[in-house]
């Protein structure tokens, strides 16, 4: 009776952590990008980006983007992310993950990920556009709901590596690119994606810097999420 009722227990278990990673998947999955029409080439898509100076970071705060991470049926952005490019990402049955293997896209190193107050730091997740240079290139003019959901986007978001993710801080393309070159032409389509889709504009420096890591990848495609 005893092994019975505990081979219960552990087939609730399973069941719940499927549903958890159920959840991560639907919820991630789910559509939220909007693809540009016609030619989405990152470099077509950069031209159709306003050109403008970078505007006064006053009234900037974190909150003007959300209250951290959003939670979408029980499961935060943050292990929707972290499932997302995690490899083999093991979730919890409160929609935690608990561990996975990084190909960090910004170091290339390979980064084993496990949760914890002493380790989860070693991956951070990244707005590719950083929320202060976005509030200084027109998200000062989107209306809160449209920030919350800028800074909660999986378009503009990546697990990364937490030293390299540190490092940017709110670096743009013209003052800060991964040390991982193979990934530059996706870094730089990801931050077009993310200001075309959300109308923010770029500086003349930002967007030389753009055209000169374009110019090795003319066919480079924007992300769709």
């Amino acid at each position: 009776m005893k092994y019975r009722r505990r081979r219960i227990v552990v087939v609730v278990g399973l069941v719940i952590v499927a549903l958890a990673a159920a959840i991560i998947h639907d919820v991630y999955f789910s559509p939220k990008t909007v693809v540009p029409p016609g030619d989405s080439s990152a470099r077509t898509l950069l031209a159709q980006l306003p050109v403008k100076g970078r505007a006064p970071k006053t009234g900037y705060k974190r909150s003007q983007f959300g209250d951290g991470w959003s939670t979408q049926q029980g499961c935060d952005t943050r292990n929707i992310i972290l499932a997302r490019d995690l490899s083999q990402p093991v979730v919890s049955e409160t929609c935690k993950v608990t561990r996975g293997q990084l190909n960090d896209p910004y170091t290339g190193k390979t980064i084993q990920f496990t949760r914890g107050s002493r380790t989860s730091s070693a991956v951070q997740i990244d707005h590719v556009v950083a929320l202060s240079d976005a509030w200084q290139k027109g998200a000062q003019q989107l209306s809160f709901d449209e920030r919350v959901n800028l800074a909660n986007d999986p378009l503009e978001l990546l697990a990364v590596d937490g030293p390299a993710n540190q490092t940017k801080g709110d670096g743009d393309a013209a003052t800060w690119l991964p040390d991982n070159h193979a990934f530059r032409c996706q870094y730089i389509a990801r931050q077009i994606a993310v200001k075309h889709k959300y109308r923010l504009w770029v500086t003349d420096a930002e967007k030389s810097a753009m055209e000169r890591i374009l110019a090795s990848c003319p066919q480079q495609s924007v992300p769709k999420k």
